[in-house]
């Protein structure tokens, strides 16, 4: 077994690993960016290694200085959690060139199901039914015609080597084909840089269910039952449980075929194979080559921790068990709190948490690198934390989770948590009918949404005030003082904080009444929808920002001629830049 190991990551998920590697006595490193320095999980690694600015591209993409700090440190293993470079299998045979161990399946799973046309291929060799549509690229926009002709409509183009619903269209009409297959292309490029695009059926009312799957590398493979992870906004997801709210015989039929479909591939690490189900058959979408934000429900029904069987499989050893010895007993609801705001389109919303108080009690779990005074990075996710619940039936399950929010105090930041509490007496939610289009239209109906502008930010309280921490030579050290220096309050007092609210209020007002449209966050222009000369209308939707995972509308604040453009799909704009100017 490793003796220490890199956690390649950060927040939830590296406090997550953090945990099991110290209860398996392996000795953690945490890797941080410049924004992240006061974060949880790099408090409670053993070690710390700064590897650059807060931009991902910067540090927590960057394979060679992830490697760097792995042989600096002397770890053995390099555990890559979820997102960042998870499924990425050039970092992988990176890690094993440099005689350390992946904490995950081999760099050749990764290949075949990273690549969804690959993987459907796979999956079509394994018998394994997958979402009605072709298994080769759709070339131009008279291919794209023709699938719609010979699939059926409407029709989903989507990103081969996408995800997440980026480089995802749907043509309802054979008019809108041309259009759909065009913006696909253009965001499969933006954010994959690769513009292969491949067209099935899409489904109108799905439900969204994963099969959790365990394999070695002695060539043993179990599940670890399913998840519904139907209730989603803009592909994202909000709410998972498990076991799934499914026909027998689909549950019975996914188990099976994501047993047949890992082996077929010679998978062996922590998985999952995502399917649709309607109308009682279910058909393969794709592959997870990772572990999920939602293992956690998985964990819960199963006495499973998913994190260890990872890092033993790796480590070499096999999983000790079959499928007759996994059993599953109750029911378990994990809900992710953002800091989103519902009633405003999902839209991100980064600040400092000035209050937080977790929940507790019987069968109430909460996954969080959260607390008082921490501030949420623009250039990550708007995860907070995951609040999941297990009880013997589904009935109070709900009724365990709908407590737990109550209990549940963020404050400084909105967040789902109002949208989770209103979803536990949603009539859909109550009785498992929810499919992955309920969730968007129950959002519209929420009301005003939550805020916290008057709670002043609170100050982190260190655990010890004569412990200081130092960076050098971009390792974390914590230093003792033993001669502490009295207290002297800052030069000029409150002042500085006084200009620096009012050049918050200047700019937000500059960008209010200009003729520029700019953006309201740090983010990446996916699509800009108007171009030099056009006319638009105020309200129209000019252009499409990703930020922290979330797809947002820009729109235009007044009616007249777009005079120019500023940022082209592809870039990166800071918080106020202008992406276009309206006279």
């Amino acid at each position: 077994m490793f003796s220490k190991i890199v956690i390649a990551n950060r927040g939830e998920i590296a406090v997550r690993v953090i945990r099991t590697a110290r209860e398996m006595d392996i000795a953690t490193v945490a890797v941080y960016s410049e924004a992240d320095r006061d974060a949880l999980h790099v408090r409670m690694a053993d070690e710390a290694y700064l590897i650059g600015p807060a931009s991902p591209s910067l540090s927590y993409l960057d394979s060679a200085k992830l490697i760097d700090v792995a042989l600096r440190s002397g770890a053995q293993a390099v555990h890559p959690g979820y997102g960042f470079l998870a499924e990425n299998a050039a970092f992988a045979r990176a890690v094993v060139a440099a005689g350390l161990v992946w904490i995950g399946p081999h760099a050749g799973a990764i290949d075949v199901m990273g690549d969804k046309i690959r993987a459907r291929q796979a999956m079509q060799r394994a018998g394994v039914p997958f979402v009605p549509g072709g298994t080769e690229p759709i070339e131009d926009a008279r291919a794209a015609r023709e699938a719609a002709l010979a699939i059926g409509l409407p029709l989903a183009l989507k990103a081969s080597g996408g995800g997440g619903g980026k480089g995802l269209k749907v043509a309802f009409t054979i008019d809108e084909v041309e259009s759909a297959f065009t913006t696909a292309r253009r965001e499969a490029e933006a954010y994959f840089k690769s513009g292969i695009i491949y067209a099935e059926r899409y489904l109108a009312h799905p439900k969204h269910v994963e099969i959790q799957i365990l394999a070695d590398k002695h060539g043993n493979v179990v599940h670890v039952g399913e998840r519904d992870c139907s209730l989603q906004r803009r592909h994202q997801k909000v709410w998972e449980e498990a076991p799934g709210v499914v026909p027998d015989a689909a549950r019975r039929g996914m188990r099976e075929a994501a047993v047949r479909a890992a082996a077929a591939i010679g998978y062996d690490s922590a998985g999952t194979i995502e399917c649709l189900v309607e109308n009682g058959e279910f058909y393969f979408l794709e592959m997870n080559t990772r572990i999920q934000v939602e293992h956690t429900v998985s964990e819960m029904i199963s006495g499973l921790d998913l994190i260890r069987e990872q890092i033993r499989v790796a480590a070499g050893e096999p999983l000790g068990f079959d499928q007759d010895d996994v059993h599953f007993s109750g029911c378990a609801i994990e809900g992710r709190v953002n800091a989103e705001d519902p009633a405003r389109a999902f839209r991100p919303a980064p600040g400092t948490i000035s209050e937080y108080r977790e929940p507790g009690g019987l069968g109430v779990r909460v996954d969080s690198a959260a607390y008082p005074g921490w501030t949420i990075p623009t250039d990550y996710d708007s995860l907070v934390a995951k609040l999941v619940v297990w009880a013997p039936t589904r009935e109070r399950a709900i009724a365990r989770f709908r407590r737990a929010i109550d209990e549940y105090t963020v404050r400084g930041v909105p967040t789902t948590l109002p949208l989770l509490r209103a979803l536990c007496d949603e009539s859909h939610v109550l009785d498992g009918s929810y499919d992955t289009t309920t969730l968007e239209a129950f959002a519209r109906t929420m009301a005003e949404p939550q805020a916290d502008p008057v709670q002043p930010p609170a100050t982190p309280e260190p655990l010890d005030r004569s412990i200081v921490r130092v960076e050098v030579d971009d390792r974390l050290y914590r230093v003792r003082l033993l001669d502490l220096p009295r207290a002297s309050a800052p030069a000029g007092g409150a002042q500085p904080a006084r200009r620096s609210a009012q050049r918050r209020t200047r700019t937000a007002s500059a960008a209010a009444t200009g003729n520029d449209v700019v953006s309201p966050m740090h983010g990446i222009v996916v699509e800009l929808r108007a171009s030099q000369g056009d006319s638009v209308k105020q309200g129209d939707v000019v252009a499409i920002v990703e930020a922290m995972k979330m797809m947002n509308e820009i729109r235009a604040h007044k009616s007249g001629l777009v005079a120019a453009t500023h940022a082209p799909a592809g870039t990166t704009v800071e918080t106020g830049s202008p992406l276009l100017t309206i006279e």
